[in-house]
């Protein structure tokens, strides 16, 4: 996949409502009959990059090797491992994903949910239905995107303050500072060395453990 592409892309819809139909659509199924009305749909609204994949051996790989902006998986009545299948690709190739299946039951959902996949649709595949699913999936993916940054950049930040403390703790007790000398002494050490004051805590740490 492309690298440092984790959300949609050049998928994501632009303002204005108006899409782009330059998005590269996969299409998983096994039957070119169902397959074709999903092709039909997205080709009526514009779209003219949609390939199928008829054969779901070994599919990770084929996803990484078409590298596509969004998925379409349509499993007819699946059964439980071809869900698991389809639920760990979902995880590893973050993109939209929207599953269609024709009968599904509520672990299978909450699985689907779990495993990162944007929209997944119990029966009713019809191709008028197509181009707003998708634009649904991409908007749904898009969301969950900007969350999961949000909260690791509030993990991240978290996991730095906490080593920041320590590090503080350790020069008050060899320095007999208070903790505003201790920080100060790091933010100075870090404006000096052209780093960041995380990693001056991190080396006082380190060296704190050297001579125990």
């Amino acid at each position: 996949m492309r690298k440092g592409s984790d959300s949609a892309g050049h998928g994501s819809q632009p303002q204005g409502g108006s899409r782009d139909s330059s998005l590269k659509i996969a299409i998983v199924d096994e039957s070119p009959i169902r397959a074709a009305i999903l092709e039909d749909g997205l080709r009526e609204a514009g779209f003219t990059q949609v390939e199928r994949i008829a054969e779901t051996h070994n599919l990770l790989v084929r996803i990484y090797a078409m590298d596509p902006d969004v998925i379409l998986i349509d499993l007819e009545s699946p059964s439980r491992d071809m869900l698991e299948q389809m639920f760990q690709m979902s995880r590893a190739v973050k993109r939209p994903v929207a599953m269609f299946v024709d009968q599904s039951d509520t672990a299978s959902i909450q699985a689907a949910v779990d495993a990162g996949v944007s929209a997944y649709i119990v029966g009713g595949l019809k191709k008028e239905r197509i181009t707003s699913i998708l634009d649904l999936c991409i908007s749904r993916f898009n969301a969950f995107h900007r969350l999961q940054t949000e909260l690791d950049q509030a993990k991240h930040a978290l996991d730095e303050r906490k080593v920041i403390d320590r590090a503080k703790g350790v020069l008050m007790k060899a320095k007999n500072f208070s903790e505003e000398e201790a920080y100060a002494l790091m933010r100075k050490t870090a404006m000096n060395e052209n780093k960041k004051i995380v990693d001056i805590a991190q080396s006082v740490l380190t060296a704190a453990e050297l001579f125990k």
